[in-house]
């Protein structure tokens, strides 16, 4: 028995879906890097430091575009409901 996690209509979701290729840990980093640090820069004002989603793509063998998706919450938005227990390896 594994135990997954799904949706309000029972649907797996994140790193419990079978054809998830990152992880939730690796989905909730991406987003981090994207979003960056606001720093000041030399004029005194306040700026965003993030990698852009092509810099972010290459660390973690992806496309820009699956980056895209995920930062924009197209991609990986869906909220767990619940867990339920699943037999078998996927």
């Amino acid at each position: 028995m594994k135990i997954v996690a799904v949706d309000e209509h029972g649907r797996r979701v994140g790193e419990s879906h079978p054809r998830a290729k990152l992880t939730d840990h690796e989905v909730e980093l991406i987003r981090q890097l994207a979003e960056g640090e606001v720093m000041r820069n030399a004029q005194g004002r306040f700026e965003k430091r993030g990698l852009t989603y092509a810099e972010i793509a290459a660390k973690f063998d992806v496309a820009a575009e699956t980056v895209k998706s995920i930062c924009l919450y197209r991609k990986r938005a869906t909220a767990v409901a619940k867990f339920k227990r699943v037999s078998g390896g996927t």
